[in-house]
């Protein structure tokens, strides 16, 4: 990764949206890809910007690779789009179980603190 301040601030706010444990996010991953009859095996489970984000969390800032802060940048700005304010209301409809699966994909549980 480039030394410049930028990636300093994508850092701290990939760390600010992405409020899940890398242990909680491998866990949903599991979840999420369960199916009734059969699961993946746990390194293949998830999507590919989820396990991207996993294994972006058990970095350090200096090993970050470039493909590391395209993912970073894409995960702030959609995080960024579908929250909507500080104060996230609980999801009481099935799309907004949906809309926060999709965020949990990502790292970020809206009904985190």
């Amino acid at each position: 990764m480039a030394d410049s301040p930028e990636p300093d601030t994508l850092w701290d706010d990939f760390h600010r949206v992405v409020n899940m444990t890398s242990a909680e996010l491998a866990d949903w991953l599991k979840v999420r890809d369960a199916g009734e009859e059969t699961e993946p095996l746990p390194e293949a489970a998830g999507t590919e910007t989820g396990k991207h984000v996993l294994a972006i969390l058990q970095k350090r800032r200096t090993d970050l690779t470039h493909d590391d802060v395209r993912v970073m940048r894409q995960v702030v700005d959609t995080v960024g789009e579908l929250v909507d304010g500080e104060n996230e209301p609980a999801p009481e409809t099935a799309r907004d179980t949906g809309r926060r699966h999709r965020l949990m994909t990502l790292g970020h549980d809206p009904l985190k603190p």
